[in-house]
């Protein structure tokens, strides 16, 4: 499949507003002293709460559209494994871990993305698509084995919180990409959130996030960390996301991890974050799998 600029610069942009989610995330969690704001489940709930609010007009639109009979069960599982999981298992992670090296372990989303078309699918892939992913894998492990000496802070439980929000992801691009492709990008995206609202009310109260609001510290920054996370780097971003797996592929579109830890990391600089030679080695390695994988053979 040949690419075009457009679908490129797409994934781009998606690259630099995902990848600046990780540093959000953390801003929403805790003021410049370190004291928090609000809880990680606390993060989650008001940036699904919002974006599900957000999106609501579009959602009373596309609800009239989809056959639920048919195609609810796959909705639920976008809903759930595409925003709902990962919203909370990845403020639990940066609890322990920095945001750079959260960014980091997404990468591993194309790795689940091949299992899942073989194995679910029975999809094909080309050589030169498993050598790619092969590489831009190498790449990762080694941003991630450099990164994890200078960001490591919590235990290995929120390393294995960053896979799971891996895993989920993948499964619900694939579920994308073979089973409501027929859908527009914006449904899709709306459908899912209208299925969080109910949920993400409830959350709300009983994570207690109003009493966050009457009694922690730099309240307003951690809120607008917030917003930025709903509205640009869940509500946009998914559209955009939708967009990329409806026209390109889902390979294609799971590569957008492979630039979010370079985000990630460049951000992280800015924030007293670390990054040496063998980072950026590591940077460059899951660039050419990512090109390689995605290449046309003339």
């Amino acid at each position: 499949m040949k690419i075009s600029l457009k679908y490129w610069l797409l994934l781009l942009l998606l690259s630099v507003i995902w990848g600046s989610s990780f540093i959000l995330m953390k801003t929403a969690m805790y003021d410049s002293r370190g004291y928090s704001i609000f809880s990680s489940n606390q993060v989650a709930t008001l940036r699904i709460l919002i974006a599900s609010i957000a999106l609501l007009p579009f959602s009373i639109y596309a609800i009239r559209k989809i056959n639920l009979k048919r195609d609810l069960g796959y909705f639920i599982i976008v809903a759930l494994c595409g925003n709902l999981f990962p919203a909370f298992l990845f403020t639990y992670a940066e609890t322990g871990i920095s945001s750079g090296l959260a960014g980091m372990l997404n990468s591993t989303t194309p790795i689940f993305t091949i299992l899942i078309a073989l194995v679910i699918f029975r999809d094909k892939m080309s050589l030169r698509q498993f050598s790619g992913a092969f590489i831009g894998t190498i790449g990762v492990g080694t941003l991630v084995y450099f990164g994890k000496k200078n960001s490591l802070d919590g235990e290995w439980i929120h390393i294995v919180s960053v896979i799971c929000a891996t895993l989920c992801y993948a499964i619900s691009l694939s579920v994308i990409r073979y089973k409501l492709g027929h859908y527009k990008s914006l449904d899709i995206a709306s459908i899912a959130f209208l299925l969080l609202l109910m949920p993400s009310i409830f959350l709300f109260f009983t994570e207690h996030t109003l009493e966050a609001f009457k009694n922690t510290r730099e309240v307003k920054n951690g809120f607008i960390a917030i917003l930025l996370l709903s509205l640009v780097g869940t509500a946009l971003a998914l559209f955009i996301f939708n967009t990329i797996i409806k026209n390109t592929s889902a390979l294609f579109a799971s590569s957008v991890t492979y630039f979010i830890p370079i985000v990630a990391v460049i951000i992280g600089i800015f924030f007293n974050e670390h990054i040496n030679l063998a980072q950026i080695t590591g940077m460059a390695v899951a660039l050419s799998g990512v090109f390689i994988a995605n290449s046309k053979k003339h």
